[in-house]
């Protein structure tokens, strides 16, 4: 009887023992995965003698960015994931406006030679870019000049020759044939750049009669005095070209009798429907000059070239909307100048997503 009491008080001190060292087995996992602070705090390993088998404890590994998201050769920006999503919204609402029966006449134009005239060729990589004046166009013809193999570098270019058609290398898709133009349409990366409407058309205005950096005399001394004649309401006014008279201008309906015979030099401030038909030509990206710092990189991986060249720097600022600037600039001319030359430019507008300008609302 008593060995059984005593095999008996054995059996329950062990049993007592198993529930203490499993107890103290858990408690030393616990604090072994816990971390304290949430982040960072180390912990020194623990032997855990009571427990026969630990699973090891796997972080889980960060995933690599998808290779369209990859970094090409500059610092990385989180606003580059969303680039893809963008794009697309940009395309779609393209396509949407172009469908826009009430805009047809403002979104739609023929493919001519003065539209094929602008659009330069990269038959080495495949690529067409719609040249859009006074939106970082010079930057663009000097990565398609070093990737069809004039230079070897944007920096050996000369400022002289990137708009020097007969030296830059740069061949217009009007110099092809109608059925090579055609195929280079339907199988090329095809791009161009737009920019807020109406700060372009301000930028034209300071670069080709107010500073008129590349010494171009005949915009001061034979345009802009067609356009005074014309559109200029005080004739006793001496000063050269004014703001007021170049928006007079553009904002006529019957602007282009005037256009017939300023030639192509209206390409700094036509719409980028008449440059570049948009609704009849599929373009792959529109780049905006506002978000350019993203869009660049973008463009150039799309169009597998960014192990091959990068976009010159951008300085920091310069293609920021400057809301001020548009607004002074506009500020002196009357409302119903402002609601025509919207009603010319109303397409563009719509077409790449820019707001209709709050000083038109007010």
């Amino acid at each position: 009887m008593s060995d059984n009491m005593h095999h008996q008080w054995l059996l329950l001190a062990a049993c007592f023992w198993v529930i203490f060292m499993f107890m103290v087995a858990s408690k030393f996992i616990t604090l072994t995965f816990k971390d304290p602070d949430g982040y960072g705090a180390k912990q020194e390993p623990l032997i855990l003698t009571a427990v026969t088998k630990v699973e090891e404890v796997h972080m889980p590994e960060e995933k690599p960015w998808p290779e369209e998201f990859q970094p090409t050769g500059k610092a990385f920006s989180e606003n580059l994931i969303r680039q893809p999503l963008v794009h697309m919204e940009r395309l779609e609402l393209l396509k949407n406006v172009c469908r826009d029966t009430a805009l047809r006449n403002l979104s739609h134009t023929a493919v001519s030679k003065f539209v094929l005239d602008r659009i330069f060729v990269c038959d080495k990589h495949k690529i067409l870019f719609c040249q859009t004046p006074k939106v970082g166009n010079t930057q663009w013809k000097k990565v398609l000049i070093v990737l069809n193999g004039v230079f070897s570098s944007i920096e050996e270019i000369p400022e002289s020759i990137v708009h020097d058609h007969e030296k830059n290398g740069l061949p217009r898709l009007s110099s092809f044939t109608d059925a090579e133009i055609k195929k280079r349409l339907n199988l090329y990366f095809k791009f161009f750049i737009v920019r807020d409407p109406f700060e372009r058309l301000i930028s034209a205005f300071k670069d080709k009669f107010v500073h008129n950096p590349r010494f171009e005399p005949w915009y001061r001394h034979e345009i802009a005095p067609g356009i005074i004649r014309k559109y200029r309401k005080n004739r006793t006014e001496t000063r050269g070209l004014q703001f007021e008279d170049f928006v007079r201008y553009l904002g006529d309906p019957n602007h282009r009798w005037l256009d017939v015979q300023f030639g192509d030099h209206i390409i700094h401030w036509v719409t980028y429907v008449e440059l570049c038909a948009p609704c009849e030509i599929t373009y792959s990206v529109i780049g905006h000059h506002e978000t350019l710092e993203d869009d660049a990189p973008y463009i150039l991986k799309a169009a597998g070239i960014d192990h091959l060249v990068s976009y010159p720097t951008i300085p920091p600022g310069i293609t920021v909307y400057n809301k001020t600037k548009v607004e002074r600039y506009f500020s002196g001319i009357s409302k119903r100048d402002i609601r025509r030359l919207y009603a010319r430019f109303e397409g563009d507008f719509k077409l790449f997503g820019y707001r209709e300008p709050d000083f038109l609302l007010n």
